[in-house]
């Protein structure tokens, strides 16, 4: 594991927690913290002793958004030196998607902008009664087309709700988010914490590749062109999950009531 400057990693068993950890910003995306991010989630795509991640954010905030302080100065040489720069920051993303492990992610406070494309990314979102999340590009000269929230959103909440949020910028607290399915939970921030993890016991339960077959289905189902591609998909999924090492060993902890022991 290398070393960070602006993340606190550490592994607990399978499971990796993640912190963004530049508190006195709101954990604003200053270069360094979005080229960690991006390096971490692209490089989690062949750890298989990772089967889970958590992703957090240290202090008030989840995550504020790009860093306008620290923002690259000086302009750029070319439209496509700065079609690059942007393809680095929304690569972040992608390699959230991409990478096998589901993802929970610990709202609690601000999730702006690039914070709010973050908590979209992930599989499951946990929020506190003081977050808030918004398009916040469109609120300083941009699109709020950024970091797959417009990809993202319509898919979760509909396209007339993502409009409302993108064209205006609005917040939208962790009551409003819950009631249209953003989040799984809304819990106090002391205990935050706790429901990460119960999330990570629940999901260790599943074999590795299980886990990982399911996430991928998911990610297939979302843009399928129809029932008969998505059952493809699980057929697919089921015939290698029942001849992998750990289905016995699944079967064996369900039937005896225990936790599972997989290889």
């Amino acid at each position: 594991m290398r070393e960070y400057v602006h993340l606190l990693v550490h592994e607990e068993g399978a499971a990796l927690w993640v912190t963004m950890n530049r508190p006195d910003q709101l954990n604003a995306l200053n270069p360094v913290l979005l080229e960690e991010l991006r390096s971490l989630f692209s490089e989690l795509y062949l750890r298989r002793d990772v089967r889970v991640v958590v992703l957090a954010g240290a202090g008030r905030a989840f995550c504020a958004g790009l860093d306008l302080k620290e923002r690259r100065s000086g302009g750029f040489s070319s439209t496509g030196a700065h079609l690059d720069y942007q393809r680095g920051i929304s690569e972040i993303v992608i390699a959230m998607r991409r990478c096998p492990q589901p993802i929970v992610a610990l709202v609690n406070g601000a999730a702006c902008g690039g914070g709010f494309g973050l908590a979209l990314a992930s599989d499951v979102r946990i929020g506190t009664p003081s977050t808030r999340m918004n398009a916040a590009f469109i609120r300083i000269g941009l699109s709020a087309c950024d970091m797959g929230v417009s990809y993202f959103l319509p898919r979760m909440v509909g396209s007339s709700i993502a409009a409302e949020f993108m064209l205006t910028g609005r917040f939208m607290d962790s009551e409003r988010a819950r009631e249209l399915g953003l989040f799984s939970r809304i819990v106090e921030p002391d205990v935050l914490e706790d429901e990460g993890r119960a999330f990570v016991k629940d999901m260790l339960n599943a074999t590795p590749l299980g886990l990982r077959l399911t996430k991928e289905a998911l990610n297939c189902a979302v843009d399928a062109q129809g029932l008969e591609a998505v059952i493809a998909m699980e057929d697919r999924n089921q015939v290698l999950c029942a001849r992998d090492d750990n289905y016995k060993e699944g079967i064996a902890s369900f039937l005896e009531n225990r936790p599972p022991n997989y290889s």
